[in-house]
């Protein structure tokens, strides 16, 4: 066994989790599952996802295609499994921590142009693969225990060097610091009502040939693992009984750290890596489940948005109403409204709900149907909430309905408008790059005293996360405040630049230049999120 030393391990330990059969089978909340449990046993644990496509970050991707684009403190724009790692691991990551393609080839073309390999020929074997194991290894420094999360789907041609580098590291850092978790689908055919081994036997078949064997498979199905496909898996994959894993649906994403603790994952994969065996500490996690199934009273909040057909595009704005139910005793049910519906449909959409979220999003579409719901909110006093884009269309939505100006806009939208209250700053247009324009990562915001941001955040500077590039523009910021917006918080570096806004008299009316979604944490709710649930509940049922 491994001495322990400062608290840590004379050797890191990998977990590489990899998937098989078909994508979405929940391999990012496997691995911020499996590295909340080592957490919970006292190790220093990290999560790392590779994403095999060519982008060099999520940036510019479309959350049609791959979800919402999650945002850390650092301002890297990353895949939304980042997002469920820092949740179930209460933690802040980097922009380090998600490794792609394009980062990985962007860097060895930059090395080879700067004469780093000394003339060799430059290929996937070694210099690709060893610049994936040193991004790897350079965060794993600080750790006991790193999870790696390999993206797709074992057989795609885009995931072959890091399965390849991740089978070099077994070798490299010796069997017993290095682990294989393959999560793999268990279907269940009704016609013969028994589920089907075969799929993940081909998708181990596959997986050795490539010169890995997996110690543990996480089999995913609708119903728990019968015994007899437990058995079948076992014989075919050479994998122990106990290390076949029934990864089954649950309520919630929150009970799968549960399952697997009951299914002795972290346990089997202490003992195969040579770590000390050690008790969870899991009973407040086990607490917030239990509140949240238990929770009877529901409140109903819309999220309108241009993405909804998609829950996934707003997974963080989902999960911080998830966590301020459990705050707030009382469950929020979603109301996903298609900006553009509510502009054919008109109001009879938001009939009934209980409170309003106008969620961020960049681009001219739903425009006109995100104003409606924030106008609906305001005029009817339903607890409201706007996020980013939402928080900019708060200010065109009062200057057009409250200052009387007509044609209000941001310029993002309408560059013609002749009213710009939402602009690029003078600073900002002298960029020739549109990337260079944006405000992205953690910074502070000042929040004024006697506001109901204040109260909500309890302090005077608060970090929160920003992905934007208009702002509102400060020549009509004293019109606002004299018709009654209050701008409640502003950029802790530059007074010209407003975070928060309120409308005080208000049940609860507040938007966010920031996207506070991203720092909510199951035990930890955003602060604007909580109090919006906690005022739907008030207007609902009393205070």
């Amino acid at each position: 066994m491994d001495d322990i030393t400062d608290g840590g391990f004379a050797m890191t330990k990998f977990i590489f989790v990899t998937g098989g059969v078909v994508s979405g089978l929940g391999k990012g909340i496997t691995s911020a599952s499996l590295g909340m449990l080592m957490k919970a046993r006292g190790f220093r644990t990290t999560n790392i996802k590779i994403d095999p496509y060519l982008n060099y970050d999520a940036g510019t991707m479309n959350p049609y295609q791959h979800g919402e684009v999650f945002v850390l403190d650092d301002g890297g724009e990353v895949d939304l499994d980042l997002g469920n790692y820092e949740r179930f691991l209460d933690t802040s990551l980097s922009f380090d921590h998600n490794i792609t393609t394009g980062k990985v080839y962007s860097a060895v073309i930059e090395k080879e142009r700067r004469g780093e390999y000394l003339g060799a020929t430059v290929q996937v074997i070694p210099h690709v693969t060893n610049e994936i194991k040193d991004r790897i290894r350079r965060i794993a420094r600080d750790y006991d225990v790193v999870v790696v999360e390999i993206g797709g789907t074992v057989g795609d041609i885009e995931s072959m060097p890091f399965l390849e580098a991740a089978r070099q590291m077994q070798l490299e850092e010796g069997g017993d610091n290095v682990a294989f978790v393959h999560v793999t689908y268990v279907p269940k055919l009704r016609v013969v009502g028994e589920q089907k081994t075969k799929p993940t036997q081909h998708s181990v078949k596959e997986l050795r040939s490539l010169g890995i064997q997996p110690d543990v498979i996480v089999a995913r199905s609708e119903d728990p693992l019968e015994e007899s496909a437990r058995r079948k898996i076992s014989l075919f994959t050479n994998v122990p009984d106990e290390a076949v894993i029934s990864a089954h649906d649950v309520e919630d994403t929150y009970e799968v750290p549960i399952m697997l603790e009951r299914e002795g994952l972290a346990r089997y994969l202490t003992g195969r890596l040579n770590l000390p065996e050690r008790e969870p500490d899991l009973d407040d996690w086990r607490g917030m489940v239990e509140k949240y199934k238990s929770l009877e009273d529901t409140v109903e909040i819309a999220v309108v948005g241009k993405y909804v057909k998609l829950a996934d595009s707003y997974l963080s704005i989902k999960e911080a109403l998830k966590h301020s139910s459990v705050a707030s005793d009382v469950k929020v049910k979603i109301r996903w409204v298609e900006a553009e519906d509510l502009e054919r449909g008109g109001f009879s959409l938001l009939e009934g709900v209980d409170g309003i979220i106008v969620p961020g999003g960049f681009g001219a579409r739903g425009t006109e149907g995100k104003m409606m719901a924030i106008r609906y909110a305001r005029e009817n006093d339903l607890p409201f909430l706007g996020i980013c884009f939402g928080f900019q269309l708060t200010v065109v939505e009062f200057a057009r309905n409250v200052l009387g100006l007509k044609g209000a806009h941001s310029t993002e939208i309408d560059p013609q408008t002749p009213y710009p209250v939402v602009d690029l700053m003078p600073e900002q247009r002298d960029l020739d790059r549109l990337g260079g324009t944006m405000r992205l990562g953690a910074y502070p915001v000042h929040v004024k005293p006697n506001t109901l941001a204040r109260k909500l955040y309890g302090r005077e500077i608060v970090y929160e996360r920003h992905r934007h590039r208009w702002e509102v523009n400060p020549d009509y910021i004293e019109r606002f405040e004299k018709a009654g917006l209050v701008f409640s918080g502003i950029a802790g570096d530059d007074e010209r630049r407003m975070e928060i806004l309120e409308l005080p008299g208000h049940r609860y009316f507040i938007a966010t230049q920031f996207h506070p979604e991203f720092k909510s944490r199951p035990m930890n709710p955003a602060p604007v999120f909580r109090g919006l649930v906690k005022a739907a509940k008030e207007r609902k049922y009393g205070s």
